[in-house]
């Protein structure tokens, strides 16, 4: 049993951080295709939707097969693609338009927060001071590392749009760790195409700009098709990304997942790095060790909660209490 659960996290971990890394490579491909005259609303509804349409083929089979299944958790699959998906890149966005992108990034990644509160809501548990310790530090962390501290007093509405990136971002980690029948696969296809749907709508109400651009776009000082950069942004920064970050949500748990998801910020800066030649400041890197920090941090918290918590024949994670408080849940 205990192998089992460490064979479990080590693959959750695993996929987290894969997930991280792949998430983190959509910042300089998007920003080659919006310095190239494409609207940032057009790169995310064709980001997620190419993406759904790559991932719901190999769905097809189990879509058919378990159609009744999928039927009955559709509420939490549109809830999945309106915050996880919609409503995180929405919000991220428009927050860009008047905040600094680290302000508005540190804004989103505040999701983290809820996820803790929202859990401790829902399970009556707790958190462990660990755990506490964790949100202090990863937050700390993570200020360092996007260079935030001293910057000027930050546009309300652009704030108010981060909150609401980081309400989305606090959906993801909550409903992707919830438990459900359905596959990753097919949960994570059938959720960006939700999004892809509400962008799609939302751009054909003329509510967000849908604007095409140049045909070639600048990466690593060459000159490549934008269709590259699309390509990337499909397969790699939402297909396996989406996949790989509800495996790992899963196996994890919302509340440990969310944390390690942090590390997207590191990997951001280290693809920034190799793609745009932006080297970290040293103060940077002192913000990624807070932040790695943190995420031992938590875990540390939530084990020892769980030992706590645990009888003779059940070791209950946040999870499991989450399932019980709602026996009727997926």
């Amino acid at each position: 049993m205990v192998e089992t659960m460490r064979r479990q996290f080590g693959s959750g971990l695993l996929a987290a951080i894969l997930a991280a890394a792949a998430f983190s490579t959509s910042g300089p491909f998007a920003k080659s295709l919006i310095e190239a005259g494409w609207s940032p609303s057009l790169v995310v509804f064709v980001r997620m939707l190419g993406a759904a349409a790559v991932l719901l083929p190999f769905a097809f089979d189990t879509l058919r097969r378990h159609l009744r299944t999928v039927l009955r958790n559709a509420p939490l699959v549109i809830s999945y693609g309106l915050l996880a998906v919609g409503m995180a890149q929405l919000g991220f966005f428009q927050a860009v338009r008047t905040l600094p992108v680290g302000v508005a990034l540190l804004l989103e990644f505040l999701g983290v927060v809820l996820v803790v509160l929202v859990m401790w809501v829902i399970t009556r548990v707790t958190p462990h001071p660990l755990t506490f310790v964790g949100v202090v530090l990863a937050l700390a962390g993570l200020a360092l590392v996007l260079d935030v501290i001293g910057a000027a007093t930050p546009d309300l509405v652009g704030v108010a749009w981060g909150l609401l990136a980081a309400v989305g971002l606090a959906g993801h980690f909550l409903i992707a760790g919830r438990p459900n029948p359905m596959p990753s696969i097919v949960f994570a296809g059938l959720g960006l195409l939700v999004g892809a749907i509400a962008l799609g709508l939302l751009g054909f109400l003329g509510v967000l700009p849908m604007r095409t651009g140049a045909g070639t776009v600048e990466l690593i000082g060459f000159d490549v098709p934008s269709w590259v950069a699309f390509g990337e942004l499909i397969l790699v920064a939402a297909a396996a990304a989406y996949v790989l970050a509800i495996v790992a949500a899963r196996r994890l748990g919302s509340t440990v997942a969310s944390f390690v998801g942090l590390t997207e910020v590191l990997f951001a800066i280290l693809f920034a790095w190799l793609l745009l030649s932006e080297l970290p400041r040293p103060i940077q890197l002192l913000g990624g060790v807070l932040i790695l920090g943190g995420v031992i941090a938590v875990r540390l918290g939530e084990r020892a909660r769980e030992a706590e918590l645990a009888t003779p024949d059940v070791t209950d994670t946040a999870e499991d209490l989450f399932e019980r408080a709602d026996p009727h849940a997926p």
